[in-house]
This record gives structure tokens, sequence and C-alpha cells, in this order.
């Protein structure tokens, strides 16, 4: 943003935009909440929140502007709501910033976060290398950001969102209808592929449930106003991706191309699976536990995916 970080005075009204976000973002910072939902620091956390609840863009006269008292009173129910309460500010505004878009947003699904949205920004190059796609597949998609981002940001692009969640599909129908994209977006209630029958896909992007039992139980309170079972993966964190990623290269063109994002469950993934040579994307804006697996490598090495390291040396 390009309000300066202007340490005002205390004063029982900020008077400009500027004075309320440097409050905002000292009352945020002594209150110890935590970020990640979208921002990582007390400042970019209340920039979002003064022009989410002012509903406003950025812009070079914004910091100027006067605030009014009606404002202040707004802005300050949020603000003390979101040190209260913990909430995830997004849920608060009822909006997300996703890959350049705006979502709607609520707790029947994550806050979307994913770093694929960086992938999604640059149509997935230079990972995919086959012929335009036509078909994409967003695999656990919560409230549809990522399939709706990629068919905003790759125009003619066919989209598929499959969730096993109703009230995640209700959400990503809402966001499908708000950025005007169901003639090219679809909706499947599925269990992973279970009904996508034989469908294929250019692209399959799937970020699912990965964080393993330590990691959920030690989140701070702001993560577990989130679904659970949007988070919660097993002990490693990869009871999902054990199921999916055998499958996947049934469900992908000769030339397709999945990622899929595990996070910190990286680690487990590569010693569940230590024959498979994994590709682990690095990212511009941070992020990781991102893989690019092509359908040719799921194909050739698909022995290395039947392979259980655990049990073959009788720990199971």
């Amino acid at each position: 943003m390009q309000l300066m970080n202007d340490h005002a005075p205390w004063q029982p009204v900020p008077d400009t935009i500027a004075a309320a976000v440097a409050r905002c973002a000292a009352r945020l910072d002594e209150a110890g909440v935590a970020f990640g939902h979208g921002t990582d620091n007390p400042w970019d956390e209340a920039v979002q929140l003064v022009l989410g609840v002012l509903g406003l863009d950025d812009g070079p006269d914004v910091a100027g502007r006067v605030l009014a008292a009606r404002d202040w009173a707004a802005i300050r129910g949020v603000l003390d709501r979101r040190i209260g309460e913990r909430s995830p500010l997004p849920y608060l505004l009822g909006e997300a910033h996703f890959a350049g878009l705006r979502f709607r947003c609520d707790p029947r699904a994550l806050v979307p976060r994913s770093p694929l949205g960086e992938l999604i920004e640059h149509a997935c190059q230079p990972w995919y290398g086959g012929p335009p796609p036509r078909r994409l597949l967003d695999l656990c998609c919560g409230g549809g950001c990522l399939g709706i981002a990629a068919a905003v940001h790759m125009p003619g692009l066919a989209v598929v969102l499959a969730d096993l969640d109703d009230a995640a599909l209700t959400l990503a129908a809402e966001n499908v209808a708000r950025h005007d994209v169901g003639g090219r977006v679809s909706l499947r209630r599925s269990d992973g592929f279970d009904k996508l029958a034989d469908e294929r896909f250019d692209i399959i992007l799937c970020n699912p449930p990965y964080v393993d039992v330590e990691d959920l139980a030690a989140m701070p309170a702001e993560f577990h106003h989130e679904p659970a079972a949007g988070l919660g993966a097993g002990d490693d964190g990869l009871d999902l991706v054990r199921r999916l990623l055998p499958a996947a290269a049934a469900h992908l063109e000769e030339h397709g191309l999945l990622l899929l994002e595990v996070g910190n469950s990286w680690p487990a993934l590569e010693a569940a699976y230590p024959r498979f040579p994994f590709t682990w994307v690095e990212l511009e804006r941070g992020g990781h536990g991102v893989a690019a697996l092509t359908a040719r490598e799921l194909r050739d090495h698909s022995a290395a995916l039947a392979y259980n390291p655990r049990a073959a040396t009788g720990q199971d």
C-alpha cells in the first residue's frame, strides 16, 4: 500500500486514513494476533482492515483522505472483533483478495491463501508444457478461488471445481456467479476423483487438506475458525494425498500437469514416496511445498507411487 507508516500521536478519532491504519497496526501488534490469512504483519493487516471496511482500493490519494467519526467507529468495531475473537480478517470482512481478484469469504471454506495463485497468474508457466490448455480441474476446491482465478486469467479455459463438502461448493457457486464465469466453470461433488469417472484434464490444481496432527494442534486460534476438515489430514498430513497421487495420472492428458500443494508436509511426502522424483517449485512471493508433476512422470514412476517404505520394512 502507498500509505506511509505514520505513527501519529494517539487521538480520540484519527483524522486521516493513514492515521487510522497506523492506529490499527499498533493495536494489532500490541494484541499479539496471529497472521497468515493474506498478510504476515500488523501493518499490511491494518491496511486491509481499514480499506476493507471503507470499501476503498489503494491509490496515491487514499492516505490523506479525511476520516469521518462514523467511519472510525465502523473500523474500530471490526478491529475489536479481530482482536477479541481472533477470527481471520477476511471472515470479518466477508471478502478475500486472491490472485488479483476478490472473492466472497466465510467459514464455509478456508481463507484463500495458496501459493498456487502465483502460478495461476502466470498461466502455470513454465511448468505446463503442452498445447494451450482446454480443461482444468480444481480438486478440493473449497470456495473455488483457484479454479475461478484460472478461468479469469486464462480465458477460454473450461474449469471443473470439485469438493466433497456441500457448504464449500455452495460458496464456490456464489463466487462463480460473482465473477460471471458460469459458462466455463462447473461444480462437482466428489470425494477426490471418485465422481470424475474417466474425465481427463490438461491441468489439475490440488490444494488438499495436508496439515499433520502436530502442526494442527499448534496452530494459533485464528486457524481454528476455519473448517477443520479443510486443514487436518492425519498423523503426517498425507491421508488424502496418498489416495489422490496414484490416481492422478488417469485423469491427465498425455501432456498434462498436476500442481500439488502440501505445505509443511513436503518432507513427509518425500519420505512416503522415496523413489519418486518430486520437483518442488520455487515461488517469488513466498510459500513452499508445491510440487509440479507431469503426467509422464506420474505414469513412468507409477511403481514408485505404489511403494510403501513402512510396509517394506515391516512397520505397518
